[in-house]
């Protein structure tokens, strides 16, 4: 088999050593997209003159910064651990990087977690600053999805979150199976497939924070999609019909919701 087949046999998921503490290539990917997402929020603010300023987008940033971290860990928890219950009684292990004096890094985030994270802590920043919360989610819909290609490709280096067994001549072998690179489809569908659906629906969009709901509804579709290939959580397994996963089936929820709302507040003309 070639090279590609074969990556994480050679590849070291750990980047470099900072004394004592090893950097890992998702926790560069993490940031990288963290970073990313602020400038092309910035970028648009600038590109669109939207009255929001520079330093305001900063404070924003550290608001969505701390939700996502929070909720993403969080909503592991609740929805994909097996240990929750142990967490809840133990809330100070939830952040610990330590197991039996062995620093792992903080494992299991959910994006459906950090969806809830951060859109709390949007809403409190829109209090907080007067700014309305639907153009706040307009810019968001187009300067996140980008982003999120940083965040599934630290999956795959990770190698986590990894595909269903497959005979596909690009096929990664994970621990002498060979299986699809889902984390890198999802990298192409949830986050250049979701950006190109929001930026195009741009120039249709009627009232504010309509786009947050265009991007809520593809990337549930996308992520739905993209999670045939990906195997399921091994702790939970499929669903359902030995096909159906949880994520598929909080991503189509995540789905429906935003179609109910693009409907709800197009036809009452209301801004959000």
């Amino acid at each position: 088999m070639s090279a590609w087949n074969n990556i994480y046999e050679t590849f070291d998921p750990v980047a470099f050593n900072l004394f004592f503490l090893p950097v890992h290539w998702y926790g560069i990917m993490y940031v990288l997209a963290l970073l990313s997402a602020l400038y092309i929020g910035k970028y648009f603010i600038k590109k669109d003159n939207l009255d929001f300023g520079a330093k305001g987008i900063d404070t924003y940033f550290i608001y969505v910064e701390i939700g996502v971290i929070l909720g993403a860990r969080l909503g592991y928890i609740l929805f994909y651990d097996t240990q929750t219950l142990y967490y809840l009684s133990h809330p100070w292990q939830i952040f610990n990087p330590f197991i039996d004096g062995e620093f792992v890094g903080i494992r299991g985030m959910s994006y459906h977690g950090a969806v809830l994270g951060f859109l709390i802590s949007s809403y409190l920043y829109s209090k907080k600053h007067k700014i309305a919360l639907g153009k706040i989610m307009d810019l968001v819909a187009v300067s996140v999805p980008l982003a999120f290609v940083f965040g599934r490709i630290g999956n795959f280096l990770n190698k986590e979150l990894i595909g269903r067994e497959t005979d596909v001549p690009w096929g990664i072998l994970v621990d002498g199976v060979l299986r699809h690179p889902s984390q890198l489809y999802e990298a192409v569908l949830e986050g250049f497939g979701v950006f190109i659906v929001v930026y195009i629906y741009r120039r249709f969009q009627s009232y504010s924070g309509e786009l947050i709901l265009v991007y809520g509804v593809s990337y549930g579709l996308f992520r739905a999609i993209a999670e045939i290939w990906r195997a399921p959580d091994v702790q939970i397994g499929y669903l359902c019909c030995n096909a159906i996963t949880q994520g598929q089936v909080m991503s189509l929820g995540m789905s429906l919701i935003g179609i109910t709302a693009w409907f709800y507040f197009k036809n009452r003309s209301v801004k959000i």
